[in-house]
């Protein structure tokens, strides 16, 4: 049964009904909060053992070098080879800089927008600069683009990356177009994994401007919650192979891999562009933080290392997106109110409730004590034109304040897609918007 074919007698019922069992947690009194993709307490732990690594571990090392003095202002390479392989990126064309690749984007772009970038006319906030922003897509990014002034253009996100129709149309016929954000291994928050095609797209994507850029932001290159990791594209070496070597711009941290606060943030480019990258930086810094960073080093030794150590992530994370999955099925399945995806890594879940229903959802949510991500957030400008989508974050409450998040939650799409159907008996619900019952 969905709403749509439920009669006018019941669907009243079930509106007063649902609205009971909202009044009834709004009495709870509840103060939970699913708005931003924390690494909870449990994962931090993970990665306490490397703050007891003491001055002996931390001092000078034999062949010369003295990681507490200036200097390395490309990073340490013991790091850039334990994470080279993980973001598809040569040792030699991988930086380890500072402790955020949110503040790295941000550098980039600035560096972009005062001086542009090899192949650049003319800097890019020398007139209109515009953005592909695939959608939904990480607010961060809008954040920039917003703040420096690029125009943000919104395309359409599939299951394997951007409508490449959309993106390869615009780009060829606006040479102001100079780049687009790419989340390509568990892109957020819709968890998409970039195809081999897609990439391949881009990589050879006739761009009327010749310095565009692909800002591929691997964030969650090793954040996987399967036995069966999903693996993006080597966009460097398909660029390299379609005559664009300097298109891609490669991202990623150990924000969420070991602390939060305290990580290191990674770029990986051609050698042009990490030339370009290391010619501004030098104006600003003598080098990052090399004690840091062979901490580190130290802790998670190897690829391998690395990979058990996401390994014990998975063991905290999983559970509680099966919880969500399993909330969401139970409450909602079926009804034709809600759509949702099921990521098989990342930091979040992406719901879809009924058009001009997600503010309402958000607003009934925060009035019962449940926080939200800003219904919009995950579109350029915060406006969602269809206002359906709702981005979750279910990785730092615990586990039984999840699954009150998530009840609740579940209570307010309903509550929301009733009170929409009472305003206009006569909208018919889309069919994306049905979830099939489990089988």
């Amino acid at each position: 049964m969905t709403l749509s074919t439920t009669s006018p007698a019941r669907l009243a019922e079930l509106r007063e009904e649902t609205r009971a069992a909202y009044d009834a947690l709004v009495a709870r009194g509840l103060a939970l909060d699913l708005t931003r993709g924390k690494p909870s307490p449990a994962q931090l732990d993970l990665s306490t053992p490397m703050l007891d690594l003491g001055g002996a571990d931390l001092g000078p090392a034999g062949a010369g070098a003295d990681h507490r003095n200036y200097g390395g202002l490309t990073g340490l390479v013991e790091l850039r080879r334990i994470f080279a392989d993980a973001l598809r990126v040569p040792v030699d064309q991988l930086l380890a800089l500072g402790n955020s690749s949110l503040a790295l984007m941000h550098d980039t772009l600035v560096h972009a927008a005062l001086f542009g970038v090899p192949g650049s006319k003319r800097p890019w906030s020398a007139g209109r600069t515009a953005v592909l922003c695939p959608v939904p897509g990480y607010d961060r990014h809008f954040t920039l683009c917003e703040k420096l002034g690029f125009e943000m253009i919104p395309v359409a996100m599939r299951d394997d990356g951007p409508d490449m129709d959309e993106v390869e149309r615009i780009a060829a016929a606006d040479p102001e177009v100079r780049a687009i954000w790419c989340v390509p291994t568990h892109s957020n928050p819709t968890g998409a994994v970039y195809g081999e095609e897609t990439a391949r797209r881009l990589a050879a994507l006739d761009a009327a401007a010749p310095d565009f850029r692909i800002l591929w932001d691997d964030a969650y290159a090793v954040h996987h919650l399967t036995d069966e990791p999903a693996r993006a594209p080597d966009v460097l070496a398909l660029c390299a192979e379609h005559g664009h070597p300097d298109r891609p711009l490669v991202y990623g941290s150990t924000s969420k891999i070991t602390f939060a606060g305290a990580g290191v943030a990674f770029f990986g480019a051609s050698r042009a562009n990490v030339d370009w990258l290391t010619g501004h930086l030098a104006a600003r810094t003598i080098g990052p933080d090399k004690l840091n960073q062979l901490r580190h080093a130290l802790f998670l030794r190897d690829a391998d290392g690395l990979r058990a150590h996401m390994d014990a992530h998975r063991a905290l994370l999983r559970p509680r997106f099966d919880l969500v999955e399993r909330v969401l099925r139970t409450r909602l399945g079926g009804l034709g109110v809600a759509d949702w995806k099921r990521p098989r890594g990342g930091y979040f879940v992406s719901l879809d409730v009924p058009d001009g229903c997600a503010r309402r959802t958000v607003e009934l949510a925060a009035g019962a004590g449940i926080r939200l991500t800003p219904a919009g957030a995950t579109f350029p400008y915060g406006t969602d034109p269809r206002d359906r989508n709702i981005r979750i974050a279910p990785t730092y409450p615990a586990p039984d304040e999840l699954e009150q998040a998530m009840e609740g939650l579940t209570v307010c799409v309903l509550l929301a897609a009733l009170e929409q159907r009472a305003a206009a008996p006569s909208r018919i619900v889309h069919e994306d918007e049905h979830v099939p019952p489990p089988a």
